[in-house]
């Protein structure tokens, strides 16, 4: 029991001089009070008063460690949305800039002027030729559409259907009229509005 009493003791004394800094701040008439007040407590209360306060300063201590892993979290999440919108400002500006390169690209195939002053495509063009005739005009139906087109040579009447500048394009369509029962369709080629041999664009195209 007396060593009991003697430990307490020495825990209000390391407690007293602890509380050295407290007492200090305190007015004269303020400390004066508190020493009576910690006198008339009992040494259970003053027991009990020392753990509580150990017990405070744990949780304090915990809950100081979680703020700063808290503090640590939202840095590296503050961190994160600000790279995504870096990386959103930046793909903004990619699609902008693509979005202007489209505009400023022309929306067709460019064109020039012939002879007759109508407009032809510049460059190679390919069509898909669906018939010769010789005692058959159908330059009529032109008007309707700058996809049928004809010309003629050396008497004969030779009509073509489709523009492409992609020669694969060609070939398909070619396929497709072959598929309706148009069997002699097959792929011609011209250059600035000039018909010219397959041969000689096909290297170039291809």
């Amino acid at each position: 029991m007396k060593s009991k009493i003697l430990v307490l003791g020495l825990i209000f004394a390391i407690v007293i001089v602890a509380n050295d800094t407290t007492y200090a701040q305190l007015s004269k008439k303020e400390a004066k009070e508190w020493k009576k007040k910690k006198k008339s407590m009992s040494v259970d209360a003053f027991k009990s008063m020392v753990e509580e306060n150990s017990t405070l300063k744990g949780q304090l201590s915990n809950l100081n460690k979680q703020v700063e892993t808290l503090e640590s979290t939202l840095g590296d999440k503050d961190k994160s949305v600000s790279q995504l919108e870096n990386k959103v400002r930046r793909l903004e500006s990619d699609l902008t800039a693509a979005k202007k390169e489209l505009a400023d690209k022309p929306s067709g195939p460019a064109t020039v002027e012939s002879e007759d002053g109508g407009r032809i495509i510049a460059g190679v063009v390919f069509k898909v030729q669906i018939g010769a005739f010789r005692n058959k005009d159908l330059s009529k139906y032109f008007e309707n559409g700058e996809d049928f087109t004809g010309e003629e040579e050396e008497g004969v009447q030779k009509y073509t259907l489709g523009q492409f500048t992609d020669y694969w394009e060609a070939d398909t369509f070619k396929k497709y009229l072959r598929e309706m029962g148009v069997k002699d369709a097959w792929i011609v080629s011209y250059k600035d509005g000039a018909r010219v041999p397959l041969k000689d664009v096909l290297e170039g195209v291809i």
